[in-house]
């Protein structure tokens, strides 16, 4: 068994080493040498690919974070060739066990390669923020969009690809959405979960973005996703980790927190997403921009330089979006009052918070205040499961239609019993509760950041009977103006 084993690595590093003499070499700064074959260059070198070259990974956080200008094109080619490497380490550990197929290799890298290619301008700020506002609660999604964006891309660049193949790349980059599908073949369900993973949250995309991001960032990074790679194993058709590399599989979910609460949700990004949520929906009217969500052909258009549009143009219709744009280039942004973290005993039935609730809070002669003065912003950092711990088991009333646990580990490779395990058999240090919920409140004029301060500090004090918040607002910044 353990010589068919070695056979099966060296025929897959013959293949490797094979296709690389007719593949295309790009040296990425995180992952080295990455090769693209013919067959994935058809994808990469379209117009529709290219365009995530113009979508900075990280949204407006370069704002804060000089650094952070990576792009989604090389995180795609990162996440591309990490899934190529883990469906390439399972097949050379278990061989034929598992039967893993060419077809199969080359479904996992191209779901990898497209996974964000129907994403839409400054990161999730588009889909989560400006759509909502403009088209009532829209809940559209960049994954349902990438779906559409591959079929377009197989269709106006004549690309020839088995029709079985195409359907299963679609599905695994839909895998981790609220829209994956319930039909999902059960041979070789594993497959699904190495690009978009959405039984427990742990897939190549995150591997590849923590590293990205944390280095584009200027930031350390004690995740070594290497360790997962090089060691994970199919059990009963899911993806098991080595009971020793626990912690490491925790230090995932908790760098990835640490990355949301330090960089992608810092009180200054925030500020800047919420002016250009404004300048953005200020500005769809006259440039049609929620118009093209549903058309491929469209939207594929559409990228970061938008903002620049704005900027430069001089038409009257932009003029009130062009005015908070340029007061971002000045550095006049909304000014940041103060946040609390909503206690964990109250996030359960957590009622999002307004600007209107905010003015209702004022007293009698306070500096009256308008909605429009104000903007809130609810920030939620979790483990990718909310409130519940991924590393445990769900909940007992969950258990009726969820009968696996989160995550599995086993022993040693010569085990074949799969198990959970519990926090506390672990570590007592590990966090008991797995999510924040953060209300800060911004004033959009800095002449009233005294005024929103007190009339926040009083809707805490109406609501929670103290002040939530860790500190009162610099008296400096109430007498800016």
């Amino acid at each position: 068994m353990e010589t068919n084993g070695n056979e099966e690595v060296t025929s897959l590093y013959s293949l490797s080493c094979r296709d690389r003499r007719f593949s295309k070499h790009i040296h990425d700064n995180v992952h080295g040498n990455i090769y693209l074959d013919p067959f994935f260059l058809q994808f990469v070198d379209t117009e529709q690919f290219q365009r995530l070259r113009e979508l900075k990974q990280l949204g407006l956080t370069h704002m804060v974070y000089p650094g952070a200008v990576h792009s989604r094109f090389e995180h795609s080619l990162g996440v591309y060739w990490l899934a190529g490497e883990a469906v390439h380490t399972v097949q050379g550990h278990q061989g034929s066990e598992i039967n893993i197929e060419r077809n199969d290799i080359r479904t996992v890298k191209l779901a990898g390669l497209l996974h964000d290619v129907g994403h839409g301008p400054f990161s999730h700020l588009f889909e989560r923020e400006f759509l909502p506002r403009v088209l009532n609660g829209s809940e559209w999604s960049h994954e349902d969009m990438s779906v559409k964006m591959i079929d377009y891309i197989v269709d106006a660049q004549h690309i020839e690809i088995d029709a079985a193949i195409l359907n299963n790349v679609k599905e695994m980059v839909l895998a981790s959405s609220a829209n994956a599908s319930q039909n999902t073949v059960n041979e070789k369900r594993f497959l699904y979960d190495i690009v978009a993973n959405g039984r427990n949250g742990i897939d190549v995309d995150k591997f590849d973005y923590i590293v990205r991001d944390s280095r584009a960032c200027g930031l350390g990074c004690n995740f070594q996703f290497q360790r997962l790679l090089e060691t994970m194993r199919v059990m009963g058709d899911e993806i098991c980790y080595r009971a020793k590399d626990y912690l490491t599989v925790h230090k995932l979910f908790a760098t990835r927190a640490d990355l949301h609460r330090t960089v992608y949700t810092h009180a200054k990004v925030k500020a800047i997403e919420l002016m250009v949520v404004d300048a953005l929906t200020l500005a769809n009217g006259e440039l049609s921009i929620s118009a093209s969500i549903q058309e491929p052909a469209k939207f594929w258009k559409l990228d970061d330089s938008i903002l620049r549009q704005i900027e430069t143009s001089d038409k009257q219709e932009l003029k009130k979006a062009r005015d908070l744009v340029l007061r971002i280039r000045r550095r006049d942004l909304y000014q940041f009052c103060n946040e609390f973290a909503v206690p964990k005993d109250k996030q359960e039935h957590f009622k999002d918070i307004t600007p209107q609730d905010i003015v209702c809070s004022q007293k009698n002669g306070d500096t009256p205040l308008n909605e429009e003065d104000i903007s809130v912003s609810i920030v939620k950092i979790d483990l990718t499961r909310g409130r519940s711990n991924p590393l445990e088991r769900f909940g007992e009333a969950l258990l009726a239609c969820i009968s696996t646990s989160s995550i599995k580990f086993f022993q040693d490779y010569e085990s074949d019993y799969k198990f959970p395990i519990r926090d506390e058999r672990i570590s007592h240090l590990l966090p008991a509760f797995c999510q924040d919920m953060i209300v800060r409140v911004y004033s959009k004029k800095p002449e009233l950041v005294g005024a929103v301060s007190k009339a926040f500090e009083n809707y805490q004090l109406k609501t929670y009977g103290l002040k939530a918040q860790v500190h009162d607002t610099p008296e400096k910044k109430k007498r800016r103006v």
